[in-house]
């Protein structure tokens, strides 16, 4: 056997598994922004970090994208795109977004057996797909309006993930009670193989419905999303207000929303349509049967411990009486505490889904960071703002609509509502274009985003999840299971901001 270079060693180390190739364009990348920079200049630089950090989004089931996304943020950073300063602002206007994702998605980790249980009876007791895929769509955007789009979705995968699990342990010929590792399908006995793709087509369905219902029910109330805070603060909206001022755009939206979902399953479109096979809905049946059978008094006392525990989450979150990562911390003492769960060990592993993608997000920052200094978006704030009236409202909601597929809703929002505040505050528009302005970059952040995963931080987290790879839910297949949403949605929204605004 040759043995191995120190160079063949590290060029394997890198990126570990990677196929060849994409460890190759990512040195390209790292080879070429610095060249760009020089050679043009930083604006331009900057854009094309953007499409490569996109390029690391798309490539998720490859590499993790923190990475390689995290290597091309600190290259920007070292040749002055941004400052360590700027990323650290990022992170610290949005510490209520980072402690969301460290507390929250643990909390909910911590109320699994009861949203199990929960969801469990939903799907086995509604057998027409068209219903329950309506059901998950409807529920997603209904707790969006009260919680949190991201809060909801690792529910959502919570849930998912429990009900993958539970049949790949079956359809790998073990017993429910064994330990298993859902992540290989080596074990898989051929008799199931073509069920379990069929069970995975049909979580990647009820994902995607529910993960759209999270933004047609985030762009409603001031708690959905974490910019419409932020734009209800700088208008002096209260919670009422708020819902009120977005209801003419945002209600048509939900009704067109809902009724796109019933048709891409009625009539079987972009990948819909798969059903729950009998084989699945009988291992379903049987593993709730066989945990109905050894529930002790000690499992329903956990269960209605962890349904207080969320009905107190809700409470919480609606009424906004704490920062939503504040509402998670309190989720997981109360959880923890009263279920007896008190070994450090099972309390770390409820973090371990959160970390990644919360780190992840951090390097996103520093991707936004040079946005912000190299002012990429600027040329187009300005020329929207040349035009007046409808048209200035509709390209104000296209151009929010763009550059929040392409980066993130949340930052898109932040510097146009702070554009238009100067504008405003400097008298050249009045009162009521203001309000219809602030409309406008509401619904246009949060509507047309759904394209694809970077757009909202709800699918983004959804994409880089652990259920993602197992269900086989990438980067493309999300944006081309969104596109009909996306069409319909951002038409609907564009149409009743037009007619009705």
């Amino acid at each position: 056997m040759t043995p191995q270079t120190m160079a063949s060693a590290l060029r394997k180390n890198f990126l570990g598994n990677s196929p060849d190739w994409y460890k190759m364009t990512i040195i390209a990348f790292l080879i070429v922004n610095p060249i760009v920079v020089l050679l043009f200049n930083p604006f331009v630089g900057g854009w094309l970090l953007i499409v490569e950090f996109i390029f690391t989004l798309a490539m998720a089931l490859k590499c993790y994208p923190l990475q390689p996304g995290g290597l091309l943020a600190i290259e920007a950073v070292i040749i002055g795109m941004a400052t360590p300063e700027m990323v650290y602002h990022e992170a610290e206007v949005n510490f209520p977004v980072i402690m969301l994702l460290m507390f929250m998605v643990a909390g909910i980790y911590f109320l699994r057996e009861m949203l199990l249980f929960v969801f469990t009876k939903i799907l086995l007791g509604v057998r027409s797909k068209v219903l329950l895929s309506l059901m998950f769509c409807f529920a997603g955007a209904f707790l969006s309006a009260f919680l949190d789009a991201l809060t909801v979705t690792a529910v959502v995968i919570t849930v998912a993930a429990g009900f993958y699990g539970v049949y790949h342990k079956v359809a790998s010929g073990k017993t429910l009670d064994l330990d298993h590792d859902p992540t290989t399908d080596e074990e898989v006995v051929d008799l199931h193989r073509t069920d379990l793709e069929e069970f995975r087509a049909f979580l990647r369905n009820l994902m995607m419905h529910a993960a759209v219902g999270t933004a047609l029910g985030g762009v409603t109330t001031l708690v959905g999303e974490p910019q419409n805070l932020l734009i209800g603060q700088v208008m002096g909206w209260d919670f009422v207000t708020f819902f009120l001022k977005m209801a003419h755009i945002s209600m048509p939206v939900l009704a067109v929303g809902l009724t796109t979902c019933v048709l891409l399953e009625y009539f079987k479109l972009f990948s819909y349509g798969a059903r729950l096979g009998d084989k699945a809905r009988l291992v379903l049946e049987e593993y709730e049967a066989e945990m109905a059978s050894k529930r002790t008094r000690q499992d329903h006392g956990i269960l209605i411990v962890q349904g207080i525990v969320a009905m107190v989450l809700v409470f919480t979150l609606a009424f906004h009486l704490a920062e939503p990562g504040i509402a998670g911390l309190v989720v997981i003492v109360l959880a923890t505490a009263f279920n007896g769960v008190t070994e450090e060990h099972r309390i770390g592993h409820a973090f371990e889904e959160a970390l990644p993608f919360t780190a992840l997000l951090v390097v996103f920052f520093a991707i936004v960071a040079v946005i912000n200094h190299q002012g990429l978006f600027t040329p187009v704030i300005d020329w929207v703002l040349l035009h007046e009236g409808r048209s200035q409202a509709a390209l104000f909601y296209i151009a929010n609509g763009v550059l929040s597929m392409i980066s993130d809703n949340v930052f898109v929002a932040t510097v146009y509502i702070t554009e238009v505040k100067e504008v405003f505050e400097a008298g050249n528009i009045t009162r009521e274009q203001f309000d219809t302005l602030a409309i406008a970059i509401n619904t246009g952040t949060n509507i047309p985003s759904v394209a694809t995963p970077n757009g909202q931080a709800a699918f983004l987290f959804l994409l880089t999840s652990a259920l993602a790879p197992l269900i086989r839910l990438s980067y493309g297949r999300m944006v081309y299971m969104a596109l009909p949403y996306t069409v319909t949605m951002s038409i609907s929204g564009l149409a009743a901001l037009w007619y009705l605004g």
